[in-house]
């Protein structure tokens, strides 16, 4: 039986503080963080603690060797994977996110890879930016804004 809640994915994360953050996130609102290796850092480090704050420890933490790994363990349905890149051609705001849902985001350089997204160009969402000088956003600040917006029926919004 799969665990109905939602869940945060970083694929091959580089950046310790985004990592921790983004923890501090899933402890906030009781969700699981699935880490997909390799890091670019060591989870022991101080900068993914600090970040995390004393919270890192009740962080529900998950690790795979890879995304394959991943998939054969979890299973996941198709229409439970939602992929946020910048190049998504759909907007955060546009789908009823499942309860169930896997919301899953790749390294800060280089996104998502295209092994991952292949065939999967319909569950790919972007996080709508006004200003085109802006090529990004920080991968923490991204995750934050889809979750607070995938939960929003459970949060009372």
């Amino acid at each position: 039986m799969s665990d109905p809640r939602m869940k945060m994915v970083l694929v091959t994360p580089e950046i310790p503080y985004n990592t921790g953050a983004i923890g501090r996130t899933c402890v906030a609102l009781n969700l699981e963080l699935i880490l997909i290796k390799p890091y670019g850092f060591s989870l022991d480090e101080k900068s993914v603690r600090r970040a995390g704050t004393d919270y890192w420890k009740h962080v529900n933490l998950t690790e795979y060797d890879s995304w394959q790994s991943f998939l054969g363990d979890r299973k996941p349905s198709r229409d439970s994977l939602y992929f946020f890149e910048e190049h998504g051609e759909k907007s955060l705001y546009e789908p009823h996110y499942r309860k169930d849902a896997y919301l899953v985001f790749g390294c800060e350089s280089a996104g998502l890879p295209s092994e991952v997204l292949d065939g999967m160009d319909d569950r790919v969402f972007h996080l709508p930016m006004l200003d085109p000088r802006v090529r990004s956003l920080n991968l923490a600040n991204v995750a934050t804004a889809v979750i607070y917006q995938a939960m929003r029926p459970q949060l009372g919004g």
